[in-house]
């Protein structure tokens, strides 16, 4: 029978013609739906006034309501593509996108829509030149028809995203509408191809035309049925008796057609087309060819139940009779075809009728079965006579099965009985018939059992086929008694909730035996025999379906839903892990896990519902699981690094798991606590470190299993890698400490901001235990150099800590920190390595292998000296972006001080209407920041920008030191370092003038003149020959060379003083002065023997384009304003 939506009025007896239509609601027929409440695709319709119709199609901009149709299908696709493309696609794609995401975020709406197409374009084109298509299939024209269908899902994705742009929507109506019906029409085909693509390309070619078959079923039932627009407009009112307008479907007559013939027709021709030299060669071969059309063929008439035939008629009558005779048809030859290719093939053994009588047995078992199944899904059994027919047929069929399987004719009468109660089930719904049946049809099953494999002395999955047969036997008789349990009344239904626990238990047992367990073992035979894990998966999903469906229909209550769900998730764990126990800590991990997701699900969108102490049991329970996790974890740590993890690193992933298994409680739970969030923060933070620097765990922490400790005693390590001298790890403990007070301080979990002593113990702990850190790590051999770097560390801390939340003291005692700072620099540096140094040079070369220690020990100064200024230089980093953040902000302090003192007598009169709590918080905050204010600031704080500009130049000068002396000048090191200097402040004591408007002249003034300095260094260079003197003869060739390069370089200059002087003043230059220079730079370009002297010369072409069209711009917008 047809959905109501698409049927017409006149087959609807349950509407009264006499009844005005705006008089109906959706109670007036709610059994005639073949959809539940929830999953009607049509029950947001309206019904239509007569006034309205002419504008029932009219568009309405709303936001896309199939996304996750079109994302089940796209997505995959778009992996499989991103696999096959390799890393160029994904770095193209990663890029292009980022930029329309940049774009996006700066509300450039059309930027950002043809950003992401023009990323689709750029990452086809890098697809069609990574990916070795014609190669792949060895065939030009299957390579250029994959290359199409790539092309073609590349188009579809963008077609989706395009839909997501609802600025697209509202100016191109008509554009959106028909995206919307391109991606319905096309997606089937081209998401059921890519999908067999990959399978095959996973699993082999052999049953290629199934897989397809089976993909396009899945896609056509999620496209082909009838579906409304999202972007039509809807009514208040219920369409005309619940019937949609032809026009608000997505797609049309033709595509309904289309699809139909893809469904039936695809596979078949697909299948011919890669076997056609065998399509007749066997019975199976012709049985293949009939069930890729008629297995479709049946799906396509039960589809026609939801509507799937809407194209063809909207008579209910006829659709019916199509149901009927197309489908007993389909049902003989499908099951014919069955028979040949799967019960005698696969299953002979187990029948034990002799020929011809086992073919019309098993003929009658099949066909009468299936025959019974159709018409009791299609509704057929309503009177008494097709009561009794069914009656007749399922005794009929259970007798010729049981007399197929070698059931003894004794007991004969015992099958008839349960087909006779499994009759009375259906056709009365009769409990005790069905339970009846359980009971029959359990012993039937045991018997088959015992008498097929009972005596077989084989073990299989690790275990005796005994014990096997017993598991099996259990699990079969609860799948059968489930569904009768499930129809108990609403008191009982926890039987039904047992019942299906207990088989998911018992499935995730025999499913991990199979699994993770050698096959087969035989008579001291071993065989190797897998259980696939596309059963795995199968299961898993069919499982989750079945718990959504009894969850839906209230058949089971929440906490049985979460345990299921749980349980049958757990399994897809041992697609990924090989651990033996992996699906049973894997079920306690998230059922530990997912009760605010599953069980408090619907009292979440309120609020906090949980209590606080059942979150701290929550939360303790999760870090009981996930130590009980902590042997799958160590054997996937294992198997990613090849060889045992350290403790801190199994200790880190435990803790970085609790927190984020923790995450759903925070989130759902106590978003309105924020000390929960800062201590999920903190949780995450310290396993993320202890994974990263993995110090050193004492044993007495430490939980040493059979397992662990058998692969810690293993010495492959030593037999391949040596002995290698381990280094001093515990240091790492201090930076952990460090970062973790940190973070505790910025998310105001240790109160520093209001407790001066508290922020002086935080300043000194912090800086000893980075200075230690730094000693122990990097200077062990240096113990003269440990006080002076936790010294300095202590004053780095100290002054940094100081300048974020000053006292009252603090801001006479800053300044002297910093002199103590720089002083111990030039102290420190000289100090490194000097009585090493004395000690080498005081001695006399005794033989080669002192030699080479002395020069051991000079290299080891170097380097040491070496990252002395890299910490140095760091140091200074993060005093002058301390500075130029906390002067950013009393600046800004300062402008809102003066407008709130301009808008005083307009604040004075609305501050009576402000809330009470409001003004309490403004009192509570007022009352809680630093007495540091502006006119303090004036006062006792000019200090700063002085201090940040001695930072600044300080840090910018031992980067240049660190560029010489690590990659010996590098020519492009300039124009990462120079940004530097924006960190310079505004002080008259500095530079006159200087301020925010001239804050990017120090960069292009220091990129210019180490520019020209480097260039005159290296001409210098080359014509110095050292000892000899200079190498310049009037007329040789160093004296050209050195001419011929000044004279270049002096041409440079022009170009370099006028832009830097535009960058000073930041006015429009009036004359052309700028593009005079211009082919100045050209000679230094083409004819100069120094890299950097064409540098310049590039550089000065830039300006100078950079100088016109700024000033340019300059111009338009004063014109404008005027």
């Amino acid at each position: 029978m047809m959905p109501p939506e698409i049927q017409s009025r006149s087959l609807r007896p349950y509407i009264a013609a006499s009844i005005s239509s705006n008089s109906f609601t959706s109670s007036s027929f709610p059994s005639t739906s073949p959809y539940p409440p929830n999953q009607n695709p049509n029950r947001n319709s309206h019904i239509l006034s007569p006034s309205t119709t002419s504008s029932r199609s009219r568009f309405s901009a709303s936001s896309f309501a199939h996304n996750t149709r079109i994302a089940l299908a796209l997505a995959p696709c778009a992996a499989f593509l991103l696999d096959l493309g390799g890393a160029p696609v994904v770095a193209t794609l990663t890029l292009g996108l980022m930029i329309a995401y940049i774009l996006d975020s700066l509300n450039f709406k059309p930027g950002a829509f043809f950003g992401v197409w023009a990323s689709l374009i750029a990452a086809q084109v890098a697809f069609f030149f990574s990916s070795s298509l014609i190669l792949t299939f060895n065939s030009i024209p299957l390579g250029l028809l994959a290359a199409l269908l790539c092309a073609q899902t590349n188009f579809l994705i963008g077609a989706w995203a395009s839909l997501q742009f609802k600025w697209v929507q509202l100016e191109n109506p008509t554009i959106v509408l028909s995206l919307e019906r391109l991606l319905f029409a096309c997606v089937p085909f081209t998401a059921s191809s890519i999908f067999t693509w990959a399978t095959t390309a996973a699993v082999g070619m052999q049953h290629a035309a199934y897989y397809l078959m089976i993909f396009n079923c899945v896609f056509y039932w999620m496209f082909a049925i009838p579906r409304t627009s999202s972007f039509k407009a809807k009514q208040e009112a219920k369409y005309h008796g619940g019937e949609v307008p032809d026009d608000n479907f997505i797609l049309t007559p033709l595509e309904g057609c289309f699809h139909t013939l893809n469904l039936l027709f695809f596979p078949l021709v697909f299948h011919v087309a890669s076997h056609y030299s065998v399509i007749f060669s066997s019975a199976a071969s012709v049985c293949d060819l009939l069930l890729l059309f008629f297995i479709p063929f049946l799906f396509q008439l039960y589809a026609s139940t939801r509507g799937a035939l809407w194209w063809v008629t909207k008579n209910a009558n006829q659709l019916h009779s199509i149901r009927v005779v197309n489908g007993a048809v389909a049902l003989i030859v499908v099951v014919v075809c069955l028979e040949v290719r799967v019960v005698f093939h696969s299953f002979g053994r187990y029948i034990q009728v002799p020929s011809p009588l086992n073919y019309l047995l098993v003929t009658v078992t099949m066909l009468g079965g299936a025959a019974g199944a159709g018409a009791s899904a299609l509704g057929m059994i309503s009177d008494a006579f097709s009561s009794v027919a069914f009656t007749a047929l399922a005794v009929t069929v259970s007798s010729a099965g049981a007399i197929v399987v070698g059931f003894p004719l004794l007991f004969l009468p015992l099958p008839a009985v349960a087909g006779f109660y499994f009759a009375c089930f259906v056709t009365k719904k009769s409990l005790p018939s069905y339970f009846a049946f359980v009971v029959l049809g359990s012993l039937m099953v045991t018997w088959f059992v015992l008498h097929n494999f009972w005596d077989l002395n084989i073990w299989l999955a690790g275990m005796p086929l005994k014990s096997f047969c017993k598991l099996i036997v259990a699990n079969v008789i609860l799948a059968m008694a489930v569904p009768g349990l499930a129809l108990l009344p609403p008191k009982l239904h926890f039987l039904a909730e047992i019942g299906l626990i207990s088989h998911a238990m018992l499935l995730c047992h025999i499913e991990n035996r199979f699994f993770n367990y050698p096959g087969l073992y035989f008579y001291g035979m071993e065989e190797d025999v897998m259980y696939p894990s596309y059963m795995v998966i199968l299961t898993t999903f069919v499982g989750l379906a079945l718990v959504r469906r009894l969850s839906v229909d209230h058949r089971i209550g929440p906490k049985a839903v979460w345990i299921l769900t749980c349980l049958y998730s757990s399994k897809l764990s041992m697609l990924f892990i090989s651990s033996k126990p992996v699906v049973w800590v894997s079920a306690v991990l998230l059922l530990a896990v997912t009760p605010p997701l599953l069980l408090y699900k619907e009292k979440s969108q309120t609020g906090s519902k949980m209590k606080p102490w059942q979150g701290y049991v929550h939360a303790g329970v999760v870090a009981l699981s996930v130590w009980f996790f902590r042997e799958t974890i160590f054997e996937a740590l294992q198997w990613w690094n090849g060889r045992a993890p350290s403790d801190g690193l199994l200790f880190g992933f435990c803790i970085a798991l609790t927190g984020l298994a923790c995450v759903p409680i925070v989130a759902l739970h106590f978003s309105h606590v924020l000390a929960a969030k800062r201590c999920l923060v903190l949780v995450v933070a310290t396993g993320l470190l202890f994974i990263l620097l993995q110090p050193p765990i004492p044993v007495a922490w430490t939980y040493r299993s059979d397992i662990i400790r058998a692969a810690r005693q293993s010495s492959d390590d030593i037999s391949i890698y040596g002995f290698m001298a381990s280094k001093p790890t515990w240091p790492s403990w201090l930076l952990i400490v460090a970062i973790l007070l940190t973070l505790a301080a910025v998310t105001s979990i240790i109160p520093i901001k209001y407790v001066v002593e508290l922020r002086t113990f935080y300043s000194f702990a912090i800086g000893i235990a980075l200075g230690v850190y730094i000693s122990a790590e990097y200077f062990l051999q240096a113990a003269v150099l440990h006080a002076l770097i936790v010294v300095t560390m202590v004053c780095t801390s100290v002054f940094v800590v100081f300048t974020h939340f000053p006292s009252a003291s603090s801001t006479k005692l800053l300044p002297w920190v910093f002199a103590l700072l720089v002083a111990l620099f030039p102290v420190t540096y000289l100090l490194e390595g000097q009585v090493r140094i004395k000690s080498i040079l005081g001695d006399e070369v005794a033989d080669l292998a002192e030699e080479d220690r002395k020069l051991t020990t000079l290299l080891a100064v170097e380097g040491a000296r070496t990252s002395l200024l890299g910490l140095y230089a760091a140091i200074f980093m993060l005093i002058a972006l301390e500075v130029k953040f906390e002067l950013a902000s009393l600046m800004r302090e300062k402008a809102l001080e003066r407008g709130g003192i301009r808008h005083s007598q307009s604040s004075q009169s609305s501050s009576s209407n402000i809330a009470p709590r409001m003004r309490f918080m403004q009192q509570r905050r007022a009352s809680t920041v630093p007495t540091f204010t502006i006119k303090r600031m004036a006062a006792e704080g000019a200090w700063m920008p002085a201090v940040g500009n001695v930072a600044t130049i300080m840090c910018f000068a031992i980067c240049l030191i660190l560029n010489v002396n690590l990659t010996g000048g590098s020519n492009q090191a300039i124009f990462f370092l120079a940004p530097i200097l924006l960190l310079l402040n505004q002080d008259s004591d500095f530079v006159a003038g200087f301020g925010d408007k001239q804050r990017y002249f120090p960069v292009t003034v220091a990129i210019s003149a180490h520019l020209v300095l480097t260039s005159l260094y290296s001409i210098w260079e080359d014509i110095w020959h050292g000892n000899t003197g200079w190498g310049i003869e009037i007329g040789g060739p160093d004296w050209f060379f050195a001419v011929k390069n000044l004279a270049v370089l002096i041409l440079t200059f022009p170009s370099h003083i006028l832009f830097n002087r535009f960058v000073w003043s930041c006015t429009r230059q009036m004359n052309s002065s700028a593009l005079i220079t211009l082919p100045l730079n050209l000679p230094s370009i083409i004819i100069s023997d120094i890299m950097k002297i064409r540098i310049l010369g590039c550089l000065g072409i830039i300006y100078t384009i950079a100088q016109t069209l700024v000033s340019r711009q300059q111009y338009i917008s004063g014109m404008k304003y005027i």
